[in-house]
Formats: C-alpha cells, sequence, structure tokens
C-alpha cells in the first residue's frame, strides 16, 4: 500500500530548503514517494510579487529531476479558482486508491493557522497531518493555541517522530510532530536578491537559477 508525501505550496521560488526537506521527510517516515503541488492561486497569500503558476511548476519540476521518489502533480493548476487543499486531497485521495495512506506535509505557522481554512476537520481525515517546525522555531506543541488546533481537526494527540513511525498504528488519531532538516532559506529572500540582481548560487537548484534568470522573474516585484 502506497504511502505518498503531500508538499503543496506557492514554490514561489522552489528552494534547495524544500529539497532538503522532503528528502529528509522520505528518509524518516518513510514514504514510497512525495508529491509536489505547485498552487496555482493560494488562497492565504497576496498575488502581489506571485510568479505565474506556469512557471512556478517548470521551476519545481526541473528542481526535482532525477529523484525517482519525487513527482509533481498540476492538478491545482488545471481547476479553476482558489488552490483550496481540502479539494486538491479529495481528488488525490480518488486517483491513489483506498490502500493509499497521504501524508500532508505542511510546517508549525501554518498548522497555528490551520482553523482558517476550508474544511481542517476533512483534511485531517484524507490524510495524516504532518507538522514540520521550521529551524530555530518557537513552536510549541503544547502551548494552547496548537492544542486548540488539534482538538478542533479531531486529533487526539501529537505523535512525536522519532521514535520509529513503525509504531505509530494507522487508526491512531494524532498529528505527526518531525524533527525533521530544514535550511534558513526564504522564498521572499530569494525573491528580493532575484529584483536586487543578488546571487541565488547555492539556494536554489542551478536550473531553477537559470530559468530566473532568463525569464527575468521577480524583477519588478515590489
Amino acid at each position: 500500500m502506497p504511502r505518498i508525501g503531500v508538499f503543496g505550496g506557492s514554490f514561489n521560488p522552489i528552494h534547495l530548503g524544500h529539497l532538503l526537506l522532503a528528502e529528509d521527510i522520505l528518509e524518516i517516515l518513510p514514504l514510497d514517494r512525495i508529491l509536489f503541488v505547485p498552487a496555482a492561486a493560494p488562497p492565504h497569500k497576496p498575488a502581489r510579487g506571485l510568479a505565474p503558476a506556469r512557471d512556478r511548476y517548470a521551476m519545481t519540476e526541473l528542481a526535482i529531476g532525477g529523484n525517482p521518489r519525487f513527482a509533481i502533480s498540476d492538478l491545482e493548476l488545471r481547476r479553476p479558482g482558489p488552490s483550496y487543499t481540502v479539494d486538491t486531497l479529495e481528488a488525490l485521495r480518488r486517483e491513489a486508491g483506498a490502500g493509499a495512506t497521504l501524508f500532508l506535509l505542511i510546517g508549525s505557522e501554518t498548522f497555528l493557522d490551520l482553523l482558517s481554512w476550508k474544511e481542517p476537520q476533512r483534511l485531517a481525515q484524507l490524510a495524516r497531518l504532518v507538522v514540520i517546525p521550521r529551524a530555530e522555531s518557537a513552536f510549541d506543541p503544547d502551548g494552547i493555541q496548537a492544542q486548540k488546533v488539534l482538538a478542533e481537526t479531531g486529533q487526539e494527540r501529537w505523535i512525536r517522530i522519532p521514535p520509529p513511525v513503525s509504531e505509530v498504528q494507522p487508526a491512531d488519531k494524532g498529528v505527526l510532530l518531525v524533527a525533521a532538516m530544514s535550511l534558513p532559506i526564504s522564498s521572499s529572500d530569494l525573491r528580493r536578491r532575484a529584483r536586487e540582481g543578488r546571487s541565488l548560487t547555492y539556494r536554489v537548484p542551478e536550473a531553477v537559477r537559470t530559468y530566473i534568470l532568463e525569464r527575468q522573474l521577480y524583477r519588478d516585484e515590489g
């Protein structure tokens, strides 16, 4: 039965931090593959400074090339309207079949904002929630806000990884809290560097750096 990580985001642009995190999650959980899902119209992010969806998709495709356990979906690009994650998971569940287990990868800041998303309780039914705290994050899984999200999404507890995920039963109601590798790279900083004509080397894959330069992306961002 396949175990599929769903890694959604604007990827504006995708960078080495995204790739290192995905590779680490593959080993830790472990998963059969990670599916990158670039958002066409992220409902929680302003359109200002957002590169065209097809460019973000192309950069993501370039970035994951050569890794047989990384895949990409244009599902949200093909679907009109806002890119709601619950709609994406519904479609992926139909495609993957009843035997597959989906794992939704989200950052700790995103988890704290989850109740503002469309049908957050349904999200937790369609996929195991995997929360990855950012490097040097002040995220408190036992804090009032985090516990509120746990309760209102129908989850009973945090399941901290490690210990080995083999000890976690599929029927367990809990959110996986994974201490995965992350790099202090932000897409907003990369956009600023591109706008200022500064180097992107060692921050994004070379193919992505070349794409940004050739397409002159982010030059006009305010």
